[in-house]
């Protein structure tokens, strides 16, 4: 018997994810409930983090890497006095220490870590040492040592401090720990740190006020679920849009260079689409789109 493979369905459906969940089980939960064909998240959360995890179903997927680039907001408690191995309250604790900081001394540490910065990831984090998992080797009891990398932070901001704990709120760009922020930050003030809490509050323009709580998933009506879904286009906001005339749709959906009217600048990502929805993202070519992602819908 032929295995079952599902509805199209497209568009983005926001979830605040709970603590103790993995980001992946968020997105089984939800393809199964929607009984969606395809579904991908932009942008893993930890399983002990919560907030927003925006999924993304059928055609939206390839729009993915657009809310991966996108700057995201994460408020956060960090635990002053010990340093873990995996650099949050999960973790064991390998070093401790008695100072504890206070407000204005973080206020004053906080400015080393806004603007372009080099941040060594966690050793108990998706990077991939040698084609492995850097948590799959962590786990294993192996030493971790991996390589500093640019992130940008546009905002570092204490929100409350009181001795033992520090809330922060940090906006940032692709691929930034806040785990490796608290331990940094800790180091720095020479008190030590982990992460005790840390919650996604909006993600490009997904906002955790928009999300679904995951308990809903599997109690609610597949149609309550697809009321709350999102365009596709909702995650191209940032990018110009362009209007296909009738031709040019045809030969974009053919994966062809076809007209649009209005602007943008000469090799600029631009998204295009016509009197039927989106039809691709691709490079504007004075008066052309050359497609590089074409919407199936």
């Amino acid at each position: 018997m032929a295995r079952k493979k599902g509805r199209n369905i497209n568009g983005w459906l926001i979830v605040d994810k709970p603590a103790g969940v993995t980001s992946t089980s968020v997105v089984n939960k939800l393809r199964w409930a929607l009984d969606a064909k395809k579904a991908g998240h932009a942008g893993t959360l930890d399983p002990d983090a919560t907030g927003v995890l925006a999924v993304a179903l059928g055609e939206a997927t390839k729009t993915v890497s657009y809310i991966t680039d996108a700057l995201k907001c994460y408020d956060f408690t960090v635990n002053w006095g010990a340093e873990t191995t995996t650099d949050d309250a999960s973790g064991e604790v390998v070093r401790r220490s008695d100072i504890r900081p206070e407000a204005a001394q973080i206020e004053a540490a906080l400015a080393g870590f806004t603007g372009e910065i080099m941040q060594v990831p966690p050793a108990y984090s998706a990077v991939k040492l040698d084609g492995e998992r850097a948590y799959d080797l962590a786990r294993e009891g192996e030493e971790v040592e991996l390589a500093a990398r640019p992130l940008w932070v546009e905002s570092l901001s204490l929100i409350e401090a009181d001795g033992g704990t520090a809330r922060l709120e940090m906006v940032c760009g692709k691929g930034g720990y806040v785990r490796s922020i608290a331990r940094d930050l800790g180091r720095e003030l020479g008190c030590l740190g982990h992460v005790a809490g840390l919650r996604r509050i909006w993600s490009g323009p997904f906002d955790v006020e928009d999300g679904v709580a995951f308990e809903r998933i599997d109690r609610e009506a597949q149609a309550w679920l697809e009321e709350r879904l999102l365009p596709l286009e909702t995650a191209l906001e940032d990018m110009p849009m362009l209007r296909a005339t009738p031709d040019g749709a045809r030969r974009i959906r053919n994966g062809n260079p076809g007209e649009v009217t209005g602007t943008a600048e000469w090799g600029q990502a631009v998204w295009v689409s016509d009197a039927e929805g989106p039809v691709c993202i691709g490079r504007y070519q004075g008066g052309t789109v050359q497609p590089e992602r074409v919407f199936n819908l």
